[in-house]
């Protein structure tokens, strides 16, 4: 056994806490992940200019916000509105509760279990999957809602460099990084912890330069919409719990994706308004979630992870069976 396979044993074992006395096993950690992927990939970097009308297979990855799946069944009920022929393949495999740092604070849940780390599932997914693009979204659970730390922000910086690197060895031609959505502090949690995901962004926002990183900006326009909406009306929010967006806050972020990938493509100012020009739009919206559902389940049952309350996913080819009759609903809409 090599020691590099040695190590990345080690690294995909290691869950941390976060209690003071237990900060060496957090170094320890960084250490592990600096020598099995060093920090900088800037000596290759994706295709940004493959196009996804090209991609047979698109791939989600986040966390809880992403699992949620309304942002990307508002992005590929967008896609088809704009080309009904399109058959890009779109599969969101977000996850509660995940991180790309491997880090997870004391009693999180509850004490149930500690935070998932993507890296325990990423390397079965990606010999099972085989995906074109990927859009990847991390960061609020990785700071796990505590003051900024110089440390956690370290385990952060290099689970996305790792995550970056391994996408890249498994073929995907493009991916696409995309900074974490707003905290609103007002609401509930730690007072300023979006603070730490403006750093958290910031840094996301560099490697544009820095290792020539496609990144799509959601946290920043978000933060712009949130503060000029609280200005007018002061009982405004985004998120009833001041992390999982309502349906005006996972539109801003498709939006934000949307508007990268069609530049051309018209800016509705809401979900609402886009309902209201484009009234069939609901019904495809509501055959899509469905049908990423579907897939999204079954396919994180087949592929495995440690994240406890998971429905279980049907066969994939009984998911199969189920997508393709929806899509033939879709297709009676045109």
């Amino acid at each position: 056994m090599s020691n590099l396979y040695q190590k990345q044993r080690t690294l995909d074992n290691i869950q941390i806490s976060f209690s003071d006395y237990k900060r060496t096993r957090i170094s320890l950690l960084i250490i592990i992940i600096a020598i099995t992927f060093p920090l900088s990939t800037s000596a290759q970097h994706s295709d940004n200019t493959y196009s996804i009308r090209d991609a047979n297979q698109v791939l989600f990855l986040g966390n809880s916000i992403t699992y949620d799946g309304r942002y990307v069944a508002m992005v590929e009920s967008v896609m088809l509105h704009v080309n009904s022929t399109n058959k890009t393949n779109i599969i969101n495999l977000g996850l509660p509760s995940e991180t790309v740092s491997g880090l997870s604070e004391e009693g999180h849940a509850g004490g149930q279990f500690p935070r998932p780390c993507l890296f325990d599932r990423l390397g079965n997914m990606l010999e099972t999957l085989q995906s074109d693009v990927a859009l990847v979204c991390y960061g609020m659970n990785d700071g796990i809602f505590k003051p900024f730390d110089e440390e956690r922000f370290k385990a952060y910086k290099l689970g996305m460099n790792r995550l970056y690197s391994e996408l890249l060895s498994a073929g995907v031609k493009r991916i696409i990084v995309m900074t974490p959505p707003i905290h609103d502090d007002a609401l509930v949690g730690l007072k300023g912890y979006n603070k730490v995901l403006d750093k958290y962004s910031e840094w996301i926002l560099e490697q544009r330069d820095a290792q020539g990183w496609e990144v799509i900006d959601l946290h920043f326009p978000m933060k712009h919409h949130l503060e000029c909406a609280r200005s007018e009306d002061e009982s405004y929010k985004l998120a009833n719990d001041g992390v999982h967006p309502r349906d005006e806050g996972h539109w801003l972020m498709a939006r934000e994706i949307l508007l990268h990938l069609y530049p051309e493509y018209p800016k509705y100012n809401s979900w609402e308004e886009y309902l209201e020009s484009e009234p069939y739009v609901k019904q495809l919206y509501d055959l899509v979630y469905k049908s990423q559902d579907i897939t999204k389940k079954a396919w994180l049952t087949k592929i495995g992870h440690k994240r406890p309350g998971i429905p279980v996913g049907l066969p994939i080819d009984e998911a199969n069976v189920e997508v393709d009759k929806i899509r033939k609903k879709i297709l009676e809409l045109y």
